[in-house]
């Protein structure tokens, strides 16, 4: 027998829900079942942003600079910026992440010149501040960063998520329905869900010869 050749399988939002439903011992029956499982699948995509970094979320992105301007707002989609370079006359510079309090100690924050450090106001709406100033209008940030997980909108949405991670997404749904509607499973539905949560986060990452990870902790004062 000869095989399908097909390598496009997909589940959209009613198939996960039907799934994760199915795991708890229940069926979907009404319309709230399927409206309270999209709620808990928007709030575990939440919940992933927390975890660390998801590759498929990281895109690039530019930002034309102006002078004299040294601060600029992103969308509510960005989560976080993870490098960041300044491209004059073709040539990248890199730049240098500093905190919050590194940013409100710079003596002067309206020096003019060649930006090389950044700080990024993780704010509803972020922003990012640039010292030093930006001296020209034809300067440009070049960078990655990190998106939100698209929403689950609707049963017959497909998820924004690779299919590496459906394993995982099925789990984790079934484990914050049964918080809900089947507790006597919720032990041993969590305990799948991490298992598949770290095999899946362990596969999605940059195949390098080494990694390094800072341990960075910020403190509020």
């Amino acid at each position: 027998m000869a095989t399908s050749d097909s390598r496009d399988f997909d589940l959209d939002v009613g198939e996960i829900v039907e799934e994760a439903y199915e795991r708890c011992g229940l069926e979907v029956r009404t319309g709230y079942d399927a409206r309270t499982a999209r709620r808990s699948l928007n709030i575990m995509f939440s919940e992933w942003a927390n975890r660390g970094l998801n590759l498929w979320t990281v895109n690039s992105a530019t930002q034309a600079l102006t002078d004299g301007t040294s601060s600029y707002t992103f969308t509510a989609d960005y989560t976080d910026i993870l490098e960041v370079v300044l491209r004059r006359s073709g040539t990248d510079f890199s730049m240098s992440k500093i905190s919050r309090g590194e940013y409100l100690n710079l003596p002067s924050k309206t020096q003019k010149g060649r930006p090389s450090q950044y700080y990024f106001d993780r704010q509803t709406i972020p922003k990012i501040f640039l010292w030093p100033t930006p001296e020209n209008s034809t300067d440009t940030l070049e960078y990655f960063y990190v998106r939100r997980i698209q929403d689950a909108d609707t049963l017959q949405n497909t998820s924004d998520v690779p299919f590496r991670f459906l394993p995982c997404m099925v789990a984790g749904l079934s484990y914050y329905l049964s918080v809900k509607r089947a507790p006597e499973r919720t032990q041993l539905l969590k305990s799948i869900y991490e298992e598949e949560f770290q095999r899946a986060a362990a596969e999605d990452e940059d195949r390098v010869a080494l990694t390094l990870t800072p341990d960075i902790k910020y403190l509020s004062v």
